[in-house]
């Protein structure tokens, strides 16, 4: 069985850690969306990985792991990561398959996106600066450049040419000379070259041979760019329907889907967070999580866990499971809050709103939850958390409609519990 894994908040809901357990049970892992904005953080045996653009299964031998059409790519980044992986004795090797229609980032899509960033005054996204925005617009405007143009020089000089005139028609600080840059990216078409392939037939052999596969998003379900707070989204779909279309593969490759969720809630940037704490509250869930970006180091904010939200990610991406992670944050909190509607104005509302005004002016309708003081860190066995953590769990199960499969006590592989009756476990009883 294929199966996806979806970010069920606003991103940074531990997606690596969880990609990276269950990858041993498939063949491959398929990347579908985002770029090097992301940030996938996987702890193993004391080691910190923090992966941007190539898929968590890369750190499994003898996994293929894919980088589909809906990613776009900086070759400079994709070839940082590569030699810091290699350092650690991690070969990439012939384990990865680029999509030859992946859209490449260049370095004035930066230019681009620091100019527009600065241009929105007090409505800024909160985007990282690395081009993402920018390349995705050139995608959607036909004026992109594709991994697999690389292969050709005379088909992408003009349009590298025209796009760095159009740069610096709007950047007037500095100019920037599009042949050394052409050059640099005719250089890194030859390096990429025997990675790059068309990812949709190699996705279509992989099940003909009836190999399971492993679809890996990014950033999260309030960030998609249709359903997601927007303005303040980012430039993909990184939602159940970006598996489609950010790979070619049909709907029906898509076996399950897997969601994502902190036992809490978190964000960075701009944009409404309805559950948003602030004072002692926020610095205790913060410090005791780590909440800093694996991207940019920027503090998340954090608040109490959003049930209408999660739900609202259960409808639209088809969650058949939840993975909950960093259940041992909340140890030692006398209560625990669990937002169940929203108070806007004199309505009630038990839906997310799709309006970002209207979510902006809703306040929390909270449910206390006693907490525990027995430790979860590190517990393996569902029976072991304490009774009161259990409840808590049951109750956002209740909430979701979306039972809790996998739930993460900390930030090693081995700091996970399976609920054996679960979906999940089939998952895992799978042959790769």
């Amino acid at each position: 069985m294929n199966v996806a894994v979806i970010g069920a908040q606003w991103g940074d809901e531990g997606k690596g850690k969880i990609v990276d357990l269950l990858t041993p049970h498939f063949s491959v892992v398929a990347r579908y969306q985002g770029g090097h904005n992301a940030g996938h953080t996987v702890l193993v045996g004391g080691t910190k990985f923090v992966l941007h653009l190539m898929p968590s299964g890369i750190l499994h031998p003898g996994v293929s792991c894919v980088i589909g059409n809906g990613v776009v790519v900086d070759p400079e980044a994709l070839f940082e990561e590569i030699a810091t992986l290699a350092q650690y004795g991690i070969e990439v090797g012939d384990r990865l398959a680029i999509s030859d229609k992946a859209h490449v980032i260049l370095p004035y899509h930066r230019d681009l996106d620091l100019l527009s960033e600065a241009r929105r005054g007090d409505r800024k996204i909160g985007t990282t600066s690395r081009g993402i925005g920018p390349a995705y617009e050139d995608k959607i405007g036909r004026r992109g450049i594709r991994v697999g143009d690389l292969a050709d020089p005379s088909a992408f000089a003009e349009q590298v040419r025209e796009n760095v005139m159009a740069r610096n028609r709007l950047v007037g600080d500095s100019a920037l000379e599009w042949q050394p840059l052409f050059e640099r990216m005719v250089t890194y078409g030859e390096r990429m070259r025997p990675w790059v392939k068309d990812v949709s037939l190699f996705l279509a052999q992989v099940q003909a041979e009836g190999r399971s596969i492993l679809f890996e998003g990014a950033q999260g379900t309030f960030l998609d760019i249709d359903h997601g707070t927007y303005p303040f989204v980012t430039s993909s779909n990184s939602t159940a329907g970006g598996v489609c279309t950010g790979l070619g593969v049909g709907p029906r490759s898509i076996g399950s889907v897997l969601g994502v969720a902190k036992a809490y809630t978190t964000r960075v940037g701009g944009g409404p967070l309805p559950t948003e704490l602030s004072g002692p509250m926020a610095d205790r869930l913060r410090e005791a999580g780590q909440e800093y970006g694996a991207s940019t180091g920027r503090p998340r904010r954090c608040g109490w866990y959003d049930a209408v939200a999660v739900r609202y990610a259960a409808r639209v991406n088809g969650l058949d499971a939840i993975a909950l992670t960093k259940m041992d944050v909340l140890d030692g909190l006398p209560h625990i809050d669990v937002c169940t509607s929203y108070r806007c104005g004199d309505r009630t509302l038990t839906e997310f709103p799709g309006n970002v005004l209207q979510l902006a002016a809703c306040r929390p309708v909270y449910e206390r939850l006693p907490g525990w003081s027995k430790p979860t860190g590190g517990v393996r066995s569902y029976g072991e958390l304490p009774a009161e953590a259990r409840s808590y769990i049951a109750r956002l199960e209740e909430l979701s409609g979306v039972p809790v499969g996998i739930i993460s006590t900390g930030s090693d592989r081995d700091e996970t519990i399976f609920r054996e009756e679960s979906v999940a476990a089939a998952w895992l009883g799978q042959k790769a």
